[in-house]
């Protein structure tokens, strides 16, 4: 039996900040829930909506399939998901691209209205906070944070060793 990972290790810093990202995710998933309270939606319709909203903040919209491989739905439930958002008037779908079988999903402007006033108030805050960091050190965290997610993925697309 392997004993207790040494203080300043690789492997107590790998879970010391696991553990930090992990408890992170907890209270942004919390954030999401209270979205969808606050707007009167099913909180897999919130996050979805959030996946839109973040994705045209990027200036990279999504479509239906991506949305589908990002929130892990079926095809058929994140369409029965996004007519639920578009009747509600929360977004919009379009066909920007070139090829017009491509749909593009968009927040409608009452809900980034409304996402801004929910979420402004902690953007603030982290703003705030991240102002005491230097930027090198955020940069060198974004890098982090990429690497991380980069070593999930690779773990994620190899066959599971267990089957």
């Amino acid at each position: 039996m392997a004993g207790k990972p040494v203080p300043g290790s690789v492997v107590t810093q790998r879970e010391q900040l696991l553990e930090g990202l992990r408890a992170y995710g907890v209270q942004y998933k919390e954030f999401s829930h209270r979205f969808a309270a606050w707007l009167g939606l099913h909180s897999t319709d919130a996050v979805a909506l959030l996946e839109i909203l973040a994705a045209e903040e990027r200036d990279t919209p999504l479509s239906p399939a991506r949305l589908s491989g990002r929130i892990s739905l079926s095809p058929a439930a994140t369409t029965a998901l996004l007519n639920r958002l578009e009747e509600a008037g929360h977004i919009v779908r379009s066909r920007e691209n070139t090829d017009r079988r491509v749909v593009t999903l968009r927040g409608s402007p009452h809900i980034q209205e409304r996402a801004d006033a929910f979420f402004t108030p902690l953007a603030e805050r982290l703003d705030t906070l991240l102002a005491e960091y230097p930027p090198e050190l955020l940069n060198q965290f974004e890098t982090l944070l990429s690497d991380l997610r980069d070593a999930m993925d690779i773990q994620l697309a190899q066959r599971d060793p267990h089957s």
